[in-house]
C-alpha cells in the first residue's frame, strides 16, 4: 500500500520564485528613488537652515558670512553647501549631495547675482 505524502513539488516552488522575483523587480526601483528623493529634502533642508543662520549672524554682526565655520549651523551627513557669495546686503550658495549628483540647488538672498540654478530671490532652485 502506498502511502501519500505531503508536501510541495518542485512546479510549485518554481512558480513561488518566480513570483517573489517579479514583485522585487517592481519594488527595487521605487526603492532607489525613495532615496533620491531623501537626498534632496536634505540638501533643500539645509540651505533653509543656512539661511536661517546667515538671518542670525546678519543680526549680530550687520553683515553676512562667506565662511560657514562662523555660522551656528549643523548641516547633513553628506551635503556639501558652499557659501559662494556674501555681502553686507546679501549672500548666495549651493549644495549638492555626492549620491545625488549631478543635482545642485541654489538659492541668493538680497543684492548678488542670482545664483543658478535659484532665479527667484529666497527660494531654493534645483537642477
Amino acid at each position: 500500500m502506498a502511502v501519500k505524502r505531503a508536501g510541495f513539488t518542485l512546479i510549485e516552488l518554481l512558480i513561488v520564485v518566480v513570483i517573489i522575483g517579479i514583485l522585487a523587480m517592481i519594488a527595487i526601483p521605487k526603492f532607489q528613488n525613495t532615496k533620491g528623493k531623501a537626498y534632496v529634502t536634505a540638501i533643500k533642508s539645509d540651505l533653509r537652515n543656512i539661511a536661517q543662520a546667515e538671518e542670525a549672524y546678519l543680526f549680530d554682526n550687520d553683515s553676512y558670512t562667506a565662511v560657514i565655520t562662523s555660522l551656528k549651523y549643523q548641516g547633513s551627513p553628506g551635503v556639501v553647501i558652499s557659501v559662494t557669495n556674501a555681502t553686507a546686503s546679501g549672500w548666495s550658495a549651493t549644495a549638492t549631495h555626492p549620491q545625488s549628483y549631478p543635482l545642485t540647488c541654489g538659492i541668493f538672498v538680497g543684492n548678488v547675482p542670482a545664483q543658478a540654478p535659484a532665479t527667484v530671490e529666497g527660494l531654493i532652485g534645483c537642477q
